[in-house]
This record gives structure tokens, C-alpha cells and sequence, in this order.
């Protein structure tokens, strides 16, 4: 088995090497069209994956694939010759889903934006099913606590001028 960042570099090589002998080598009207988007290779270096895309609609697609398949051996040959292993790997041709899905994910989005905007006209437009403050209180704002609303517990009653500030150094140096 081969490192994995040899088969990830090996598998740009035969991209880039597919690519060029497409334009170059392959006289297929049929493969004007394509792109090469990814290629992988096993981890052997024995097979490799080679991606693409294709312009239009299903019946230049299936044409596309008929040709890819009659220039293998001849990319193949030319991926031979560009790359520096001893046995070159056997090409197969997989059409890629990245054009379909990605146009699938921007329709969903326009979806969901829509669905967003209606839901902000609807927010607008509303009124709350209460009162808007629920949290106001039905007691005076002004209302004077006794002695006994408090327990002896609650220190907050201390006047600041109390505490002698020499005698919370000395407690905190004890602690």
C-alpha cells in the first residue's frame, strides 16, 4: 500500500494528464464538452476514479459517456507515459453529481428565503397575545420595607461607614 499523500498527488497528476489529452490527443466531438473535476486513486495505485461534468442535457451526457469509454485506452497511454509508477492504474469514468446536487441546495435556499420573508411579514404585522410588559407588577414602586421584612442573614443592610477597612485585611490575611 501506498502513503496516502502519494495516491492524493498521484490522483492530481492523472487529473491534470486526463485533462490535457482530452484537448490534445482525443479527436471525439463527442468529449468537447467535458470537464475533469476530481480523480481518485486507490490506495494501490491500481485504479483510478476520474470525475467530470458535461454541458447539457441527458442525451449529450450519455453520448459523453460512450466516448470516455471508447478514449479509455488511449488516456490510459497517456497517463502511462506522464506519471512515474510502475504499473499505470486503470481509468474509470464517473460522472459527477456536484452540478445537480449544488443545483438542488440553491433551490432549497431560495425556498427556505421565501418561507424566512413571509415569516418576517407575518412578525411585523403581529401584536403580543398578553400584555407587551409581562413582567409588570401590580405593587407601588414606592413601598417602604420594615424591620421584619428582613432576617438577621441578609448583610446588605450594613452601612459601608461601619466596616473598618484596617479589620477586613486582617480577616482576609487569616482566611
Amino acid at each position: 500500500m501506498a502513503d496516502p499523500a502519494r495516491a492524493a498527488k498521484l490522483a492530481q497528476r492523472i487529473k491534470v494528464v486526463v485533462a490535457e489529452a482530452l484537448g490534445r490527443k482525443v479527436k471525439d466531438p463527442r468529449l468537447e464538452g467535458i470537464t475533469v473535476t476530481d480523480a481518485r486513486v486507490t490506495n494501490d495505485l491500481q485504479h483510478a476514479t476520474v470525475y467530470y461534468t458535461v454541458l447539457g442535457d441527458q442525451v449529450v451526457q450519455a453520448e459523453a459517456a460512450k466516448g470516455l469509454e471508447k478514449a479509455k485506452g488511449v488516456l490510459r497511454q497517456e497517463v502511462g507515459r506522464n506519471i512515474t509508477v510502475r504499473l499505470t492504474p486503470t481509468l474509470e469514468f464517473v460522472a459527477d453529481q456536484i452540478p445537480v446536487n449544488a443545483s438542488n441546495l440553491e433551490e432549497l435556499l431560495r425556498a427556505a428565503k421565501k418561507r424566512d420573508a413571509e415569516v418576517a411579514a407575518l412578525a411585523a404585522s403581529a401584536q403580543h397575545a398578553g400584555d407587551a410588559d409581562p413582567y409588570k407588577s401590580d405593587t407601588p414602586q414606592d413601598v417602604e420595607l420594615d424591620e421584619d421584612d428582613f432576617d438577621e442573614e441578609d448583610l446588605d443592610l450594613i452601612d459601608d461607614d461601619e466596616i473598618d477597612e484596617d479589620s477586613n485585611k486582617d480577616q482576609g490575611s487569616t482566611k
